[in-house]
Formats: structure tokens, sequence, C-alpha cells
């Protein structure tokens, strides 16, 4: 089985958010193959449905001067944050051609990034507890992942931290845990990452991870 794979480069998350929904509609009704959209966001804060807006540490006001926009959207989790040198993936899957098991979803979505963090950098990542969807290092998340399933089909995914702006995050509490950290591929490796080669590698792990292979689109 292919996947669709669609990079949309640097892109306002309200656009994403649109694009996503559109293709929901076409991969639902079984009008479009099961498609991953990669794209790299300017900075924004996303509240989940049950995000708690006490998560988002400074005012509405400041962030707006910042250039930060705020969206409360459909999918699991509490407040997260994306922006620039950060791969944001969003499958649009029909889960009727896995399974219809969001439990093997997302751990399969986990073991991508398990998989492309030990084979190319040799660094030992394990998906959280049950409490704690993502991927970690230590007691520090590189991968963020928040999803909503509508009639089996998928949409939102996973944050994965490249060269992301780690300070970015004192502006929430991610994922409102307290006592957690996060860390990217740059600051474990102490070097810039490529980010473009990082997306075909994330395409690649991810359709392995799936057993499917990728088609690229444009």
């Amino acid at each position: 089985m292919e996947i669709d794979i669609v990079d949309l480069g640097y892109m306002e998350y309200e656009k994403a958010l649109e694009t996503q929904m559109n293709q929901w509609e076409k991969v639902f009704k079984g009008n479009a193959r099961d498609t991953l959209y990669l794209v790299e966001p300017p900075p924004v804060i996303t509240l989940g449905i049950r995000g708690k807006t006490d998560n988002i540490l400074l005012p509405e006001e400041e962030l707006t001067y910042l250039g930060v926009s705020i969206h409360r959207i459909n999918r699991g989790g509490d407040v997260t944050y994306h922006g620039p040198g950060q791969i944001v993936g969003y499958p649009i899957m029909n889960l009727n051609h896995w399974g219809r098991d969001i439990h093997s979803f997302v751990e399969r979505i986990e073991n991508t990034f398990i998989k492309l963090l030990e084979q190319n950098y040799g660094i030992t990542a394990d998906r959280g507890e049950k409490a704690y969807t993502g991927v970690w290092v230590g007691m520090d998340k590189i991968t963020a992942i928040g999803i909503q399933v509508k009639r089996w089909t998928t949409m939102h995914g996973f944050a994965f931290n490249v060269n992301t702006d780690l300070s970015h995050f004192r502006w929430i509490v991610p994922c409102g845990l307290t006592d957690k950290g996060v860390t990217s591929v740059e600051k474990l490796t102490n070097k810039k990452q490529d980010i473009n080669l990082l997306k075909k590698k994330t395409a690649e792990m991810f359709c392995q991870s799936f057993t499917a292979v990728p088609n690229y689109i444009g």
C-alpha cells in the first residue's frame, strides 16, 4: 500500500489546518490515498480538547507582540508549541486500512522516531509511560503526538523537534507536564541539522512503520 507524502514547506498554521480538513474529507470518502503532510510552521501554540489555558504562561497580548498565534483544536493532549526548526506531520489516514486500532496507530508513529533516532544518530529514545504519549530521550520529550480520529480517519499528528528554539517552550507548560523537559536533535548532537533531509528520513521511516511505500507528491 502507498502513502502520499506532501511537503507543505513553511506554512501558516491556519492554512495547514484547512489543507488537512480538505484532505480528510477526500480520504474518508475514499477519493484520495492516505496522506502524510509535512510542514515547518511559524510560531504557534495549540490547545487540545483537554488543554488548560493556565498552561500558557505568557499573556496573549505579549504572545501576539511576539508574532505567536493561539489555536484551540480537536485533538488529544494539552498545550503544545510548534515553530521553525520543527517537523510537524499530519497523517490523514483511514484506519480501516490499518486495523482500526488507535493505540497501534499512535505506537507506529512513536516507533518512527525511536528507530529514526537510533539508526541515524545512535540516540536511544523511548515511548512515554501510558499517560505520556510521545517520544522521549530520558525525561525530555523530542516528539509530541496529538491526534483526532473521526469516522476512523485521522487528523493532526506529531511535532518532531529538530532545530527548534527550545527557549520558546518556556512560554507554556508543555503538554501540561511540570516535571518533564524538551529536547531536540540539534541539542543532542550539538549540530544544526538539515531539516529537508530529516523530512525525507521521517517520511521513509513513517512508511516503514506502516509497512507502506512512500509516494512523493510535488
